[in-house]
């Protein structure tokens, strides 16, 4: 039988895409696969996706990484879930939380019964009924319990670090585990008269770089999968208007939260998320309702500190390739696509496409049904991704600027307006194949953006629950619960502070 096994991978692009990438492949492939890396020190990363979602603890213990060392090396801290300010309306807040609304205890969500309380007269937030809020409002964080007996179960966590240090963390990973780094610019991408596949990558210094599977991490620019392979773009942009990002740190002279926050503007919404030694800030726009100059004023008027460096300006248009995976190209993070970070999602698409390649990992015959399935997956991936962002938008109050106003009155994707139906008739929440975020973070939006459904479900009315005691109990069990908990500083302070000379 001949050896048609992948020989040679390589890497093009550093950064948190491209060292991801690496440290995975390594650690999947044990050696058995020669892994190069190519990236330059002159090439800026974009390095401000700071914020996480909770699987990205997955793809870390799948390394065997240990997590106070990792928090440590990337000024890290934990995030409970997202607040969304000034979304609905001027003044109004609530919060996306990391696990679940209640407990799961009967056969009727807990929603359900507050809906029925809510029609009686109950002014409580659904909010208060979250085990991450309730704990991320206090300032405090503690690990969630596995015992599913109790409420400290019901939650879940993710992290905010430094984009940039955790790259550097990967990259000492990878390379112990035998990657090859070679630094220097790709300037040529030569393809293979026959079929179109890449043959070679060519550096400034004339090496050439063969391999047989091609990672294109080369950000917004796509060197291979776009500039030499013209493999396309889908532009989401009429549905998600935003295209720039006004990136500013300041020091740390706010409170010390275990969650980030997003705070709706003019023209888009302002981005804050809490590090062991700065904040990191950045204001997503649409260049169309707002100029450069005024969204930077903007961002730097609303900082909790001192800005630490100057402001770094991001172009993007909201979208993805065509094929995210071309003949023997796959591209990686930006290069794949583009989401803007509402709902922090940009480290996790990374995440997901990785696990998707080792999963379909091909040989050298490459099959076109394993391109496929990789490709229909992803987009549906990045379909799913993009409703609930759209979500955020579309669902407002909010007619006080153009912006606005043309979210309010766009037409959205077929299957988002669905669920949007099925929310505001009865209260169901309704799945698609494949979905990013569950039941409760769509209630949490969708109740948040005052989407209210017309009734509860008519089942709450015929399990002879007392939901009036239920919810005040439950309230009652998290406060408690939260008042015990450590403050979200000195859990650090215990477990995982960095050193000074970070």
């Amino acid at each position: 039988m001949n050896d048609r096994k992948i020989r040679h991978i390589a890497i093009i692009g550093g950064g948190t895409a491209g060292w991801m990438t690496a440290a995975a492949l390594a650690n999947a492939l044990r050696g058995n696969c020669k892994i190069t890396l190519v990236e330059s020190e002159d090439i800026g990363v974009v390095g401000v996706g700071e914020a996480t979602i909770p699987p990205i603890k997955i793809f870390n213990h799948s390394l065997g990484i240990d997590e106070n060392d990792f928090l440590k090396n990337t000024q890290g801290t934990f995030k409970l879930g997202i607040e969304f300010e000034n979304w609905t309306r001027d003044g109004h807040r609530y919060f996306h939380p990391f696990g679940e609304f209640g407990a799961d205890f009967d056969a009727v969500p807990l929603y359900h019964y507050w809906l029925q309380s809510r029609e009686n007269g109950n002014e409580t937030s659904l909010d208060d009924y979250s085990m991450a809020w309730v704990a991320a409002k206090n300032g405090k964080f503690n690990k969630p319990t596995q015992d599913p007996k109790l409420v400290q179960s019901t939650y879940d966590y993710a992290y905010h670090f430094d984009a940039i240090m955790y790259a550097r963390y990967l990259r000492g990973y990878a390379q112990k585990k035998g990657v090859t780094r070679l630094e220097g610019k790709v300037v040529d991408v030569k393809l293979r008269g026959e079929d179109g596949f890449i043959d070679h990558v060519v550096m400034e210094n004339d090496t050439k770089v063969e391999a047989d599977l091609f990672v294109d991490c080369t950000g917004f620019r796509g060197l291979l999968i776009e500039e030499a392979m013209n493999t396309g773009y889908e532009n989401w942009s009429h549905w998600l208007p935003c295209d720039r990002a006004i990136a500013v740190p300041c020091s740390s002279e706010g409170e010390f939260t275990p969650y980030t926050r997003s705070t709706a503007r003019k023209a888009g919404w302002q981005w804050r998320i809490p590090l062991q030694h700065r904040i990191g800030n950045g204001y997503v726009y649409s260049s169309e309702h707002i100029s450069q100059d005024e969204a930077t004023h903007t961002l730097l008027d609303n900082l909790d500190g001192e800005p630490l460096a100057g402001a770094r300006v991001l172009g993007f248009t909201t979208g993805h390739r065509k094929k995210f995976w071309n003949k023997n190209c796959v591209a990686i993070g930006l290069s794949s696509g583009f989401l803007e970070p509402l709902e922090s999602t940009s480290i996790h698409l990374i995440q997901s496409t990785i696990t998707r390649l080792l999963a379909l990992f091909p040989d050298r015959d490459f099959d076109p049904l394993a391109e496929q399935e990789y490709n229909r997956i992803t987009q549906a991936e990045y379909e799913a991704t993009r409703d609930f962002i759209i979500l955020h938008y579309k669902e407002t109050e909010r007619r006080d600027t153009e912006l606005w106003r043309y979210c309010a009155n766009m037409e959205v994707p077929g299957n988002l307006q669905y669920k949007i139906d099925h929310f505001r008739s009865g209260g169901r929440i309704v799945a698609n194949e494949i979905e990013l975020f569950r039941n409760p973070s769509w209630l949490a939006v969708l109740i948040g953006q005052n989407v209210m459904p017309k009734r509860h479900a008519p089942l709450a009315d015929l399990r002879g629950v007392d939901g009036e005691k239920l919810l005040s109990g439950l309230r009652r069990v998290m406060e408690q619960a939260a008042s015990v908990m450590p403050t979200h500083k000195d859990y650090i302070d215990h477990y995982c502070r960095a050193s000074a000379e970070q």
